[in-house]
């Protein structure tokens, strides 16, 4: 398939998208970058960590996105007497049979709320890692597929807060995205107060998108045509992140403690590919890659304590990878 009828497809399919961004819109005020990058995940097939202080509507976006899809829906408050079995389920003895039966937990469901997920435990935190990656859980001896499309969008508030648990390496790393909610403008906070500000706020949206209608969307996104020199790009910035010297940035050397996994430069290219059909293109642009790059890199890139000490974040390295590395 050439570029022009991907594009044709493109035109064709991107009213759906703009039709949840509208609903979205009626109930979500001066968050459409977080809108688009919860309908980005939904395109990648993929999972979001939302980092915020409490109040930026992160878990009313994430419940909003929900309602418009017409999907299974699951919240799950993190708390620090959650144990494992509360989130994917456990064996029930039955005394009159002898069995155990299956009791499935809320993990089973399209869109999946983890709301403070770093107010749990590791231990709570890692009975994720295998629905989050294989798309199954294990109870007892059996395994079971999880729905498609299968989601988790999870919020935490920053480490610095009390009662908040680092979330372990292997599990950031699951999400696709990490994005930092900020606080409004003036002008948005001023539209929140008229809409919010009642007893009773109308929070109603219509449903827009089916299970199938996003498959196909997905479908479309793996066909958005990317040239080979854009994936030269895409592996020459996460490849950066490993071996900054290479590229003129040799300072950087002792400020990574690790760059960027495999897993980096997969979900770049897929965010990169998304962003085009978002934007309503067939073909990707190294200005979709620098679109994505901030939130797929920004918490794969493990800085040092010497970083730390310079008072230097991820996402500084981050801005000077994407300055620096030539762009095609």
């Amino acid at each position: 398939m050439d570029v022009k009828q991907i594009g044709e497809r493109v035109s064709r399919e991107s009213e759906s998208l703009a039709r949840v961004r509208a609903e979205m819109g009626r109930v979500i005020v001066g968050q459409e970058a977080l809108i688009d990058r919860l309908l980005l995940a939904l395109l990648c097939n993929n999972h979001v960590l939302i980092e915020g202080v409490p109040g930026l509507a992160k878990t009313l976006t994430v419940t909003t996105l929900a309602k418009c899809l017409a999907a299974t829906f699951h919240r799950i408050q993190f708390t620090p007497d959650l144990l494992p079995a509360d989130v994917i389920g456990t064996l029930v003895y039955n005394p009159k049979t002898g069995d155990f039966t299956t009791k499935k937990g809320p993990i089973f469901a399209n869109v999946i709320l983890a709301d403070e997920i770093n107010r749990a435990p590791a231990k709570v935190q890692s009975a994720l890692l295998e629905a989050m990656q294989e798309r199954q859980v294990t109870v007892g001896d059996n395994t079971f597929q999880l729905d498609d499309p299968f989601l988790v969008l999870a919020t935490q508030n920053p480490v610095e807060q009390e009662g908040t648990y680092p979330l372990p390496e292997a599990q950031v790393d699951r999400f696709m995205f990490k994005l930092k909610v900020e606080y409004p403008n003036k002008a948005d906070e001023l539209k929140i107060v008229r809409r919010m500000a009642s007893t009773a706020p109308k929070l109603s949206v219509d449903q827009v998108l089916n299970p199938e209608d996003v498959r196909r969307l997905r479908e479309l996104a793996d066909d958005i045509f990317m040239d080979e020199k854009i994936e030269e790009y895409i592996v020459n910035l996460v490849d950066a992140t490993r071996n900054p010297a290479e590229y003129g940035l040799g300072e950087l050397g002792d400020m990574i403690r690790y760059g960027g996994s495999p897993r980096a430069t997969i979900y770049l290219t897929m965010a990169a590919r998304g962003q085009a059909l978002l934007e309503g293109r067939g073909y990707v642009t190294p200005q979709d890659v620098k679109n994505v790059a901030m939130d797929v890199l920004r918490h794969r890139v493990i800085i040092t304590y010497e970083a730390e000490a310079e008072e230097k974040t991820s996402e500084d390295i981050v801005r000077e990878l994407l300055n620096t590395v030539k762009v095609p």
